[in-house]
């Protein structure tokens, strides 16, 4: 089992292809992609991670707070936040927002965009990763964008292949909501966070350096799994064949908490999260991050943020 693979498969992605653009220098884009772009393929995603696969050319993306950076021919750059990005040739010129320059199809297929000052061509596919789900924190703790390299071998052709094929089943009113781009999906977040972890250094903690080490990773993706789940050290370390102290030491030294005080914060950045985006009392709530009694999840909740999960909600709810 790659324990990184079980972890994002935990998430529950489906991935969909929704736009081809060819843009030609100089020209430059601001994008910003809404959940309503992902309504054909899902009624209400409640987490998205968007990306761009350069088929041909080149282009610059820009993201608010961090350098400017090329992504060539082959490679993708997938946004696990969703954030506002620009995409342009990388020479000084004013965005102009995609939504004002898509094309719509006629027929309900694959949208386009063509723009440029006509000189070097760049083609790209736009895609999306979303889910239906309830939110999963783990999204945030990575970068705002991430770029992979798909250019060598059956790797690169398989990937252009499939999202080419998404491209194809649109262009003729059919879903691109198959078991090829589910896989796809998988694949393409799986890795480009596998090429981020082995950036990270050697004195770094968190579930990524942990994921690496077979017996703490196998631990990690149980938890993401079902963080409902009744778990404790001695359960998760007879999960991956370990005593009780050799398990919490080396979850510990790696990830940097122990493994409850881990399980706990997910499960409470998991309801804060509920509580904020969607109607569920405090009783499902609690149920659904793994507390047998309201009473109990409430004082949890406080004590990690100084507040009952009521009062959370009344002061952060989304209108």
């Amino acid at each position: 089992m790659d324990p990184l693979s079980e972890i994002l498969r935990s998430i529950r992605l489906s991935g969909g292809v929704f736009l081809s653009g060819h843009f030609t220098a100089p020209w430059c884009i601001s994008v910003s992609i809404k959940p309503t772009d992902c309504v054909p393929f899902l009624k209400n995603p409640t987490q998205m991670i968007t990306y761009h696969f350069v088929s041909k050319g080149q282009l610059v993306v820009g993201v608010e707070g961090q350098p400017e950076f090329e992504v060539a021919a082959g490679e993708i750059v997938l946004f696990p936040q969703n954030v506002a990005h620009t995409l342009g040739c990388g020479a000084a010129v004013a965005p102009v927002s995609a939504g004002l320059l898509i094309q719509h199809s006629e027929d309900g297929g694959l949208r386009r965009i063509c723009h440029g000052g006509g000189g070097a061509a760049t083609e790209i596919f736009c895609g999306f990763l979303a889910s239906e789900d309830a939110y999963n924190p783990l999204m945030s703790t990575l970068p705002k964008a991430l770029k992979t390299n798909v250019r060598e071998g059956a790797t690169r052709e398989w990937i252009e292949a499939s999202v080419r094929f998404a491209a194809a089943e649109l262009a003729q009113d059919k879903s691109a909501m198959s078991s090829v781009i589910s896989r796809l999906s998988e694949s393409l977040l799986t890795e480009a966070v596998r090429e981020y972890s082995s950036t990270l250094a050697e004195d770094e903690r968190g579930w990524l350096k942990g994921v690496k080490d077979p017996q703490v990773g196998r631990a990690l993706a149980l938890i993401h799994h079902d963080l409902a789940a009744p778990w404790s050290a001695e359960r998760l370390a007879g999960e991956v064949a370990l005593s009780r102290s050799a398990f919490v030491d080396r979850f510990t030294s790696l990830v940097g908490l122990p493994p409850i005080r881990y399980l706990t914060l997910w499960r409470m950045q998991a309801a804060k999260q509920g509580l904020r985006e969607t109607n569920k009392t405090i009783a499902q709530l609690a149920h659904s991050v793994g507390y047998e009694s309201e009473e109990a999840f409430s004082r949890a909740f406080k004590r990690e943020f100084g507040l009952p999960p009521t009062k959370w909600r009344d002061q952060h709810s989304v209108e």
